[in-house]
């Protein structure tokens, strides 16, 4: 069992209290069944969490709403959940909904790990939302730094020449700027 599948079986499992229910659809095997949960109304989060996890990594579009709604959430280890499962699911709307939450100014406060899965994804719009999400961090005083952290970070792991430009103005901020450097290290020189 890979470490993220862990994570989340132990504290769905504390959060369902470990009941019965929790035991049938953590072993259930039958696609249909966890896709039910999906739609049946009066599920819980946890249930209806861990049939779009598992849904996800089984590859069923059937998961795909449940897990963009999962890694907009205001609690971390379900973002992180959500964000594992999408990148696994190969779904073609994957980066557009995660550039839009990446980028949307509201929900800044939990846009790290759509940040974060834009990286992974390496998709056309990865580098576009980065770029816009990390020039917004860049005002003074934005209390976001850790987005604009993973935007700096990510936008050197995607090695694209159009990130220079925001890169070069993350210098100028201290918390920023040590990453920054790496960054635009890791972008190879246009000749």
């Amino acid at each position: 069992m890979d470490e993220e599948l862990r994570s989340l079986t132990e504290r769905l499992r504390r959060e369902s209290g470990a009941t019965a229910a929790y035991e049938r659809l953590a072993g259930a095997t039958d696609l249909d069944e966890l896709a039910d949960v999906l739609t049946e109304s009066g599920q819980p989060l946890w249930a209806r969490e861990l049939a779009a996890f598992r849904l996800g990594l089984a590859g069923d579009p059937r998961a795909f709403e449940a897990l963009v709604l999962l890694l907009n959430h205001r609690d971390p280890p379900r973002c992180s959940s959500a964000a594992y499962a999408l990148a696994r699911l190969d779904d073609p709307r994957t980066a557009r909904a995660a550039a839009t939450l990446a980028t949307n100014e509201r929900r800044v406060a939990y846009a790290l790990h759509p940040v974060r899965l834009l990286v992974e994804l390496r998709a056309p719009e990865s580098v576009p939302a980065l770029i816009t999400t990390l020039r917004r961090r860049l005002r003074p005083h934005d209390p976001y730094r850790r987005v604009a952290l993973a935007c700096v970070e990510g936008l050197g792991a995607l090695g694209d020449d159009r990130a220079r430009p925001v890169l070069k103005d993350a210098l100028a901020h201290p918390v920023l700027a040590e990453a920054a450097v790496h960054a635009l290290a890791r972008i190879p020189r246009q000749r």
